[in-house]
């Protein structure tokens, strides 16, 4: 697979993303870590993990600070901003259980409400989500929108958007992995869009199972940076 045929633009994009043509529909994996597809105005996020701090707590976990739904809706309202979009698809664990999605507070309803407010809200079922969630919008097991299929697991299809592994990548010698898309002719994988998301690292044996090698990455953070995996660190530990 030639790299060309994935990456539309690498010398000359805005940092802010990284344009992909995938399947013929051409896409931006934003520096934020969620999806837009400006010719369908679909904008993408994987697992926002709504509620971890207190599913943690209620099970006996650890304590962390109980901030993480404010922030992550911060983000998504703001990735919403920015692009505009007239549908969201959140591709699955968008709630730490479905009991962190039904004890959401009302602040967080609200947000969410407003947010969905004029636009097509899609949730697509993951596995810590597998049941319908009443916070407006759809639920759906998976969604097909042109070429292109949404769904929270990689499966074997082609031209499918999938989430669930959380990947994260490093580029030697440039500091520590960061979240990160990956993308090759068949599959691309989001990175998880939660604020309190872990990551597993792009070279680990069930990613690179489902990524072929002359593939590529490409990290979120401040900006948008394509790395092929050929060229990236191998996982620590």
């Amino acid at each position: 697979m030639s790299l060309q045929g994935l990456d539309r633009n690498a010398k000359s994009a805005p940092t802010s993303f990284h344009a992909l043509d995938f399947n013929g529909a051409h896409l931006h994996a934003r520096a934020d870590g969620s999806l837009f597809w400006p010719d369908r105005g679909l904008l993408c996020v994987s697992d926002l993990h709504l509620g971890k701090s207190e599913r943690m707590a209620r099970r006996g976990g650890g304590l962390l600070p109980p901030y993480e739904v404010q922030e992550t809706l911060a983000r998504l309202d703001k990735a919403i901003a920015e692009t505009c979009p007239a549908q969201v698809v959140c591709l699955g664990d968008s709630f730490d259980d479905l009991d962190a999605a039904m004890g959401l507070a009302e602040g967080a309803r609200l947000h969410l409400a407003r947010m969905q407010a004029g636009r097509d809200w899609v949730w697509i079922e993951g596995n810590h989500d597998p049941g319908p969630i009443d916070l407006g919008g759809s639920h759906v097991g998976e969604l097909t929108v042109g070429p292109l299929t949404f769904r929270h697991i990689a499966t074997a299809d082609i031209a499918e958007v999938s989430g669930h592994y959380h990947p994260k990548a490093r580029i030697p010698g440039a500091g520590p992995a960061r979240p990160c898309f990956l993308v090759d002719r068949a599959r691309l994988i989001l990175p998880a869009f939660g604020a309190y998301t872990g990551g597993l690292h792009a070279t680990r044996p069930v990613l690179e199972t489902l990524i072929a090698r002359d593939g590529i990455a490409v990290l979120t953070g401040s900006r948008a940076i394509p790395v092929p995996l050929s060229a990236l660190g191998r996982a620590r530990g």
